[in-house]
């Protein structure tokens, strides 16, 4: 039997409301608590992400051994080349692109607080 339920991921960042605005343009949905040290964003499909005030905050670093990535958002798409169109224009930065001639079924970015995310097709 369960202990508990999953209620929300949370990413420690320095500027909480930006990157929940960088998540919100991605994924859509309604964020909550905008210029807080603890934003939420409300997903569309349920879940929820929230974004803490971390001051010192340093970046992942992947992919290293030293900066480990720690946790990372695998975000699914239909479309790859638009899907990482769109993302670049938000900020986003690309770590590990599809060198395969679109073999691949995913491709790495940094979000712009620098924790790695996936594009991932079905």
């Amino acid at each position: 039997m369960a202990v508990a339920t999953m209620d929300v991921v949370v990413i420690d960042c320095p500027d909480p409301t930006a990157l929940a605005r960088f998540y919100q343009q991605v994924l859509g949905g309604k964020i909550e608590n905008e210029g807080r040290r603890w934003v939420d964003l409300f997903l569309p499909a349920g879940p929820r992400l929230a974004f803490q005030e971390a001051p010192g905050f340093v970046p992942p670093s992947w992919p290293s051994a030293d900066g480990s990535q720690q946790l990372h958002l695998d975000l699914r798409v239909t479309d790859m080349e638009s899907a990482q169109e769109r993302v670049l224009e938000l900020g986003a930065r690309a770590l590990d692109l599809d060198d395969d001639g679109g073999k691949r079924d995913f491709r790495v970015y940094a979000d712009p607080a620098g924790h790695p995310f996936c594009l991932i097709r079905p």
